[in-house]
């Protein structure tokens, strides 16, 4: 390893690393400078030869004895020796590349393979899942059998010599060359490389705060362990460096001092430093000329120093050594090559010139490791064990006897496959009374045990448990509310509450398609109020609805139809990709009507639970039903941004909503005096009421769902009320009917207390039983399954042909009817209908109509989660036509972003113990006919036009933008150079695992807070079009002046100098540039789309930060990109979205300039090239001065018509 001239002749002639290798050739058992002394009484084995220990001799507690000697490959050099760290193995590599290792203290033979054909092996490291093995320009991982895992050749010109690990996945290799070598183990590749002065490292420790490198100078030189930046050198030898190691403050070396002309000599003088103080301390003399040397810390800091002749002394680094502390190695008169020290110090190896190793050990019953893993031993041969058997014997069992099997007919032992299928087992759930009373310290739980069971003995209930049912729920993760009954209904996974788990990377590596591999959109729950989430795509797949908010506009700032207009378009466009209604939610916080009914939920109340997620849907759906009643009113049919008036009112009075969902009702008011009071409303939905149940009677009465909702829609109740004929609050008789039947039928269930579910639960019980009896009285019919192009990869889907099951399990839990027949005649007529039944000719003549259920809202009932909203609905045929090309309609789950099909059966079904009902919505037949289903878009060029802005002061202050002149509207394909900056309204909420690392809980919600977008073609490339700070009515939090350049004050319309607008104001400008068709162009446009809660297709975005990057590699910043490219120096202190705009810009310019021809292989050059140069500078722009004309003067030269503004 070291630099070993002037030592004895016979180490030089076998020293690997410096000096030639053996004679070619030769063979070892002839080998002229094997001591035959060493053969004596052995028996030579070609694999291995083993040296026992005589019997008489005795260890010494304490003191270090050899105790065994193993000769591996007679004559050749053990070149490296190591105790494995995980296992009770001695390793041992060779001059010619053989590796052996040996287990335990018997030195048996483990394993032995040819790790290098010509190399010799210089360092032996052992991990978790194998052995790594560093030879001359090679380093190989196997594992502890032989098996290769990996081969790592090392560039021309490499001379390694050792290595060393730094994480479980990294590690540093040094050797004669003027570099270190940094390799992640978990790619198997170089990550970076380190420059060292020459003649290189040949030596590496480390402690907590170092890197210790030892040169063959007789340096050694103290490295950070981050940067590998050189902090402190030591000059320890003249001539040159043998041997180093590192315990706690103290280092101490051995090597060789230059003696003039008569070369290099052993100097018997140990060099000490105190690392505290970064100084020597007194020198220590020993006895042996020292070659190694170890710090053995047991009782205290002892130091093992090893001579090249086999002497071994120990003595303290602090004090004098003592002669009869020196042992000697019996290595017959071989010199020692290699040597290392077991983990538990009670074992010491040594490696000599004649292919022997030695084990010394402080005691007989040694161990290597203080906690060691099972060895993984070979199995013995048994066929030799076997007994012999007499069969001539009357008692001996002839099935022990093998028979040769001459029929061709199977054996009865064949069992076929289906039956023999490994079934395992579920554990039974943890005793609830054991949860209940568990006291949790750590992450240990304690609880007295219930002696409800037998000791040592678990039941098992053996019955069948469908398989999408897990028992996990049933083990609250925290202590809280552990006092009350746990939850103990299995809830079906796709019913739970999703949650998405943020990395370092935020939403990039999470897998949506995982939940949802339909083309439909779901939304994402971590925004404040998202419970709404299952109402927004009840909306949505009400198509007159959706065509109606997409062709509604107006100029209100907060208008919940202009919002979930906006939405709705980016559901139409996603395909499959979850979107969030961060700006419909935004403005919904905005309506006071929603804050006086409750609805906005303060975020405490949405991460414990505590808000009643029945009762605040159904709030919701009366809210927004009215909400788009109102704003839809007020503005009929589309008309552009700033054209029309927008006191236009609609000529008929009502809006779609009104025709849609309305229901004119009479309410008549009868006193007992006689007089009647009638008054005529608009209803847009209904509310159930059920039956009063006596407080004696225990028992509930049977009811038809249809009955119940005929008494809920003709309501009639006794209240006080006020009379004027009487002139005082007298018992009144309300009473409800309607004139005409609407064409959605909302009804909200009301099924906010244990007494509702009861009811419904009894409901569902009746209907169940009259459906086992129907069924007992005829045959089963076969049940179509479910399409198998709506199927998911992972559920087991019938398509070979019909599966028959009986239609009394699918009416399990259901009570409500899929479809209901209704007619106004006198009065109001509700019945069920039956699967396939149609109206005759005289119902349609009485103008009897069919409603089918559509929607179904649930409210899931999970203590564990706190609960959350789930929406069953039936997509129509226009949507499938739109996503998946095809005719068809199918019942969907939608549980935010988990999208899965259902069986329309599942939809009724309502388990009233985890899963209750909130909302239903039937609509009449073929309702949709009758409705303007075209979408004609309202936003037009004219939102891109000069307006004034919201600040008082922006007057006074320098223009920064030009906006377009209509010459100069946008054309499809056109570029445009976007950047937006951003403020944050809430700080990321994160915990901190016991392991250190950091999770994610929910991410930090940001607001956009100025969108610029600039032009990318024509005279005036570069020039700003938009240049917009958006206003904002919520707090915030963090303005990121550093990153954004948004400052306190730039936001607020009464101190403000900037050009200050709505943010929908700004949405529908990039809205129309989306829809014109142009490409943008920026640097993390992703992000900045998020954000502003944009969905733009991929054709039209071009991200400069995936242009220039080269796969598995880190993305680069647009700073040093601009730097590297363009020779600009931006973002010096702060961020200016017109620079980054412009920039992103000339970066494409010279992404085509570089890629013009379309070879790629010229490209990757300039892109490892630019990687490099972004390592060797840590990605870090280097001091520019601005006078040499690379700063900002640059970029204004560039777009010479920006001055003008």
């Amino acid at each position: 390893m070291m630099n070993f001239e002037g030592l004895d002749p016979g180490l030089g002639e076998y020293t690997p690393g410096l000096h030639g290798g053996l004679e070619p050739g030769l063979d070892s058992s002839m080998d002229p400078r094997l001591d035959p002394a060493l053969l004596q009484g052995v028996e030579l084995d070609p694999d291995a030869l083993a040296v026992p220990v005589s019997e008489s001799m005795h260890i010494v507690e304490g003191m270090y004895s050899e105790l065994h000697s193993v000769a591996a490959e007679v004559g050749i050099p053990v070149t490296a020796t190591h105790f494995d760290m995980q296992e009770e193995l001695l390793w041992m590599g060779n001059h010619r590349g053989h590796a052996s290792s040996f287990f335990g203290p018997t030195m048996g033979r483990y394993s032995s393979f040819q790790v290098h054909m010509t190399d010799d092996i210089r360092h032996i490291q052992s991990m978790e899942t194998g052995v790594l093995f560093l030879t001359k320009n090679n380093l190989k991982c196997h594992t502890r059998g032989g098996l290769v895992m990996f081969d790592y050749p090392m560039e021309e010109g490499a001379d390694m010599h050792s290595l060393i690990l730094t994480d479980n996945n990294t590690l540093l290799m040094g050797g004669l060359q003027n570099y270190v070598a940094e390799l992640d183990l978990t790619t198997v590749q170089e990550t970076q490389k380190f420059t060292v002065e020459v003649p290189g490292v040949a030596i590496i420790r480390q402690s907590n705060r170092f890197f210790f490198c030892g040169h063959t100078s007789g340096k050694m030189s103290l490295r950070d362990v981050r940067t590998f930046k050189m902090e402190h050198e030591f000059d320890a030898f003249s001539g040159s460096l043998s041997d180093f190691d590192v315990h706690g403050n103290l280092l101490a070396a051995c090597g060789f001092s230059s003696r003039g002309l008569n070369g290099l000599s052993c100097d018997r003088f140990l060099m000490v430093y105190d690392l505290r103080m970064m100084r020597a301390i007194t020198p220590l003399q020993v006895h042996v000329d020292p070659l190694f040397l170890r710090f053995i810390p047991t009782y205290t800091s002892r130091l093992a120093i090893i001579s090249q002749t086999g002497q071994c002394q120990f003595c303290e680094p602090t004090g004098l050594a003592n002669l009869a502390d020196i042992f000697h190695v019996n290595t017959v008169g071989q010199l020692l090559m290699s040597f290392d020290v077991s983990s538990s110090k009670q074992a010491l190896s040594f490696g000599d010139s004649g292919g022997c190793v030695h084990l010394w050990s402080s005691a007989p019953e040694v161990s290597f490791n203080s906690y060691s893993r099972e060895t993984e031993l070979a199995l013995p041969c048994l066929v030799d064990s076997l007994p012999q058997m007499d069969w001539n014997h009357e008692l001996m069992p002839l099935s022990l006897l093998p028979m040769p099997l001459t029929s061709t007919e199977p054996l009865l032992s064949d069992w076929p496959a289906a039956l023999i299928t490994p079934s395992p087992r579920r554990a039974p759930p943890v005793d609830p009374e054991i949860l209940r009373t568990m006291k949790t310290v750590g992450f240990i739980g304690y609880a007295p045990n219930p002696r409800t069971r037998p000791r040592n003995q678990v039941p098992y209930k053996i019955k069948d448990i469908e398989l999408e049912y897990d028992s996990y729920n049933q083990v609250p993760e925290s202590p809280i509310g552990r006092d009350e009954e746990p939850h103990l209904y299995m809830i079906p996974k796709k019913y739970r509450k999703v949650t998405i788990k943020y990395s370092k990377l935020g939403l990039e590596d999470f897998d949506f398609k995982h939940y949802n591999r339909t083309l439909f959109a779901g939304l994402e729950p971590h925004i404040p109020n998202a419970y709404c989430n299952c109402m927004i795509q009840v909306l949505y797949f009400l198509e007159p609805v959706r065509c109606l908010v997409q062709n509604h506009l107006c100029q209100k700032e907060f208008c919940l139809a202009c919002e979930l207009g906006f939405l709705f378009h980016m559901l139409d466009l996603s395909r499959g990709d979850p979107c969030q209604a961060s700006n419909f939610l935004r403005a919904f916080r905005t309506i006071p009507e929603a804050s006086a009914l409750g609805l906005i939920l303060a975020d405490s109340d949405e991460q414990t639970g505590k808000a009643r997620l029945g009762r605040l849907i159904q709030s919701w759906n009366r809210f927004i039903l009215a909400q788009l009643h109102q704003e839809t009113l007020e503005q009929e049919g589309p008309q552009a941004y700033r054209g029309a008036s927008s006191s236009t009112l609609g000529s008929s009075g009502e809006s779609v909503i009104g025709r849609l969902f309305g229901c004119e009702v009479e309410n008549s008011s009868l006193c007992r005096c006689g007089k009647e009071t009638v008054r005529a409303s608009l209803t847009l939905l209904f509310t159930m009421h059920y039956p009063e149940q006596s407080s004696q009677d225990k028992t509930i009465d049977e009811y038809d769902f249809a009955e119940i909702l005929k008494k809920s829609i003709c309501l009639e109740q006794s209240t006080q009320a006020w009379c004027d004929n009487c002139e005082k609050y007298q018992p009144t008789v309300q009473t409800r009917n309607i004139r005409c039947l609407p064409d959605v039928l909302v009804i909200n269930c009301e099924v906010n207390s244990a007494k509702e579910a009861e009811f419904w639960k009894a409901q569902t019980e009746y209907a169940y039983n009259k459906a086992l009896k129907k069924e007992a009285a005829e045959p089963p019919k076969p049940k179509e399954p479910l399409p198998t192009e709506w199927c998911l990869e992972d559920e087991l889907c019938n398509v070979e042909g019909l599966t028959f099951d009986t239609p009394a399990e699918d009416m399990k839990h259901v009570w409500i009817p899929l479809s209901l027949k209704m007619c106004i005649s006198k009065t109001l007529e509700v019945s069920s209908l039956s699967e396939g039944e149609e109206l005759t000719e005289s119902e349609e003549a009485e103008g009897a109509s069919i409603y089918d259920l559509v929607v179904t809202v649930s409210h899931i009932q999970d203590t564990r989660t706190g609960g959350n909203l789930v929406a069953h609905i039936k997509v129509g045929e226009t949507y499938h036509q739109r996503k998946e090309g095809v005719t068809h309609q199918q019942w969907y789950l939608f549980n935010d972003f988990l999208i899965e099909p259902i069986d329309k059966a599942e939809s009724a079904q309502f388990d009233v113990n985890w899963k209750l009902p909130a909302v239903l919505y039937y609509v009449k037949r073929n309702y949709h006919t009758k409705y303007d289903l075209r979408i004609k878009n309202p936003i037009d060029a004219s939102v891109l036009l000069t307006e004034a802005s919201l600040a008082r002061k922006q007057r006074k202050s320098h223009a920064t933008f030009i906006p377009l002149m209509v010459s100069e509207m946008p054309q499809s394909a056109d570029l445009v150079g976007l950047d937006a900056e951003f403020v944050t309204l809430n700080q990321e909420e994160a915990e901190l695992r016991s392991d250190g690392t950091k999770s994610t809980i929910k991410p930090s919600q940001m607001s956009v807070a100025r969108i610029t977008c600039v032009r990318g073609q024509g005279p005036n490339e570069g020039v700003p079009f938009i240049d917009d700070y958006i206003s904002t009515q919520e707090q915030v939090v963090d303005y990121l002046t550093q990153y954004s350049g948004i400052k306190p004050g730039d936001l607020d319309a009464k101190i403000s100098s900037k050009h200050l607008t709505t943010l929908k104001s700004t949405y529908l400008k990039l809205r129309f540039l989306i829809d014109t068709g142009v490409r943008f162009v920026g640097h993390g446009l992703q992000k900045d789309f998020r954000v502003i809660n944009l969905m733009v297709p991929k054709e039209q975005v071009i991200d400069t930060v995936y242009l220039f990057h080269m796969p598995r590699k880190r993305m680069i910043s647009l700073r040093f990109l601009a730097w590297y490219f363009l020779e600009l120096n931006i973002q010096g202190e702060t961020h200016d979205s017109i620079e980054d705009a412009r920039t992103a810009l000339q970066l494409y310019r010279k992404y085509l300039e570089l890629s013009h021809n379309g070879v790629q292989d010229e490209f990757r050059k300039v892109l490892k090239a630019l990687y490099e140069k972004g390592r060797k500078l840590d990605w870090k722009v280097p001091d520019i001065d601005s006078a040499d004309g690379q700063g900002s003067p640059k970029s204004t030269a560039v777009f010479p018509s920006v001055m003008g503004l």
